[in-house]
């Protein structure tokens, strides 16, 4: 099967996420400029989940430039990375409508954990479905930050039980990591 079916659901699905996330921001009753304020944390919330979405359709747009076709494992893999995807809304206005309080961050942080475990999976299996020899093997034959980035989750997960916003840092260390695409599969490709 071609993958151009799965790229634009996906890229659909992203843009209804995001546009979600983005409804759930609410026009402040007054009009002073601090009428603002009790939403700054929400904004900050929404910033912070537009980045990660964004990175995870940068980084999938780029791993999929490496594909040639797909199956039935990488349709369902991919699925199973939209669905931990399509809940970031609901963590992201829990974190910001409760001020980034200890349960929601540790909430926002399994559906971190969650989404990085998909975005694995799925890359192991076009790794499996197009051989060893593919390009995307040859591109990440380290999957250093991968592990070094779930790692961060589970840190995070595990911190926010006492210290939220110490959590809220290591996600932001993670979002640090990926936010220039993937540079391993920038150069696999220049060089093909």
């Amino acid at each position: 099967m071609t993958k151009g079916r799965l790229e634009a659901f996906s890229d659909g699905v992203i843009a209804i996420i995001i546009t979600i996330m983005v409804l759930e921001l609410k026009v402040p009753e007054g009009h002073q400029w601090a009428d603002l304020k009790p939403l700054i944390p929400k904004f900050l919330a929404y910033i912070f989940s537009f980045i990660y979405i964004g990175i995870y359709w940068n980084n999938h747009h780029h791993l999929f430039q490496t594909v040639k076709k797909v199956n039935g494992s990488i349709l369902w893999a991919n699925l199973h990375l939209l669905f931990w995807l399509s809940l970031m809304p609901v963590a992201t206005e829990w974190i910001g409508a409760t001020r980034f309080a200890e349960n929601p961050v540790a909430a926002y942080g399994i559906g971190l954990i969650m989404c990085a475990v998909a975005y694995t999976i799925l890359e192991n299996l076009i790794i499996k479905h197009e051989g060893e020899d593919s390009q995307l093997k040859e591109a990440i034959h380290s999957k250093s930050k991968e592990y070094i980035s779930i790692a961060c989750y589970v840190l995070g997960f595990a911190t926010s039980f006492f210290y939220p916003y110490i959590a809220i840092g290591f996600y932001y260390i993670v979002a640090l990591i990926w936010l220039i695409p993937d540079r391993r599969i920038e150069k696999s490709l220049r060089e093909n």
